[in-house]
């Protein structure tokens, strides 16, 4: 049924350098995602500047605090070679640390610009949204990040294109491509959000539906991977999927009923 040659990670060679397609895609990502956060904030009335400034700090401390993340749930992997940390070039991130470290950074930047932490966060929601849609692919690329063997009957019953299922296909084992479901499920938030953006939302709730939406298929999704990092018994990603529905959702709860914030997404 797949006859087809699993794709190259390498998309092409710079010199001595290897540029793969991972990196292509994450940097696609990037680019898609500013084009668009930063039309939606010229028309809130921001500095044209501002993301571009905000960008040039959030970038590295995303990948270096993307990198934290992975390691710490992967100490036993470099304990012995303590040097292999810095080897990022050899995998090892993790997308939950790239949130962490964009959304802190974003906060203490837009703190000391004066500017609302939570109108940057709403604007930015469908951008995080795309880089995580179009980033996703780049695991596919490297067969990665997919989920436990398939059956015959499951791919009998699926849609699910054959060169999809080719590059899930390893040693002859074909995969569940669970980076499919979750690129699919941030296709529908995406969707939703820009619908969102026509009803009255108090400033921070597209922000914390993201952190919501993502979450809940994260935390499904995470579920029949292979390839989770744990925290003690229980997968990571899990663990910080279900507190942050519960701190998105609860704070939701706080702004609008018990703050009652006035200043709604629109607003300038």
């Amino acid at each position: 049924m797949f006859d087809l040659l699993a794709i190259n990670p390498t998309a092409f060679q710079l010199g001595p350098i290897p540029i793969r397609w991972y990196g292509i895609l994450i940097t696609t990502g990037i680019i898609l995602a500013f084009i668009v956060v930063q039309k939606e904030m010229v028309k809130r009335g921001m500095h044209p500047d501002f993301l571009t400034d905000l960008l040039i700090w959030a970038v590295p401390i995303s990948i270096i605090s993307a990198r934290i993340y992975y390691v710490l749930f992967s100490w036993s992997s470099y304990k012995d070679n303590p040097i292999d940390v810095i080897k990022i070039w050899e995998g090892g991130i993790a997308i939950h640390g790239a949130l962490i470290g964009a959304f802190l950074t974003t906060y203490i930047y837009t703190k000391r610009r004066g500017i609302s932490f939570w109108k940057v966060a709403d604007i930015a929601a469908p951008g995080l949204l795309i880089g995580q849609i179009i980033g996703r692919w780049g695991n596919f690329i490297n067969q990665e990040a997919h989920g436990g063997p398939v059956s015959e009957k499951f791919l009998e019953s699926t849609f699910i294109p054959d060169w999809i299922m080719n590059q899930m296909t390893i040693k002859g084992v074909t995969y569940h491509p669970t980076f499919l479901y979750e690129s699919l499920w941030n296709v529908v938030g995406l969707v939703i959000i820009l619908l969102l953006r026509k009803v009255i939302l108090k400033r921070g709730e597209m922000f914390l539906f993201y952190l919501t939406w993502y979450s809940i298929g994260r935390f499904f999704i995470e579920g029949m991977r292979t390839d989770s990092l744990y925290g003690g018994d229980l997968r990571a990603a899990q663990i910080v999927s279900i507190v942050t529905i519960i701190v998105a959702v609860t704070t939701f709860i706080y702004r609008r009923y018990i703050q009652k914030v006035k200043v709604n997404y629109q607003d300038k």
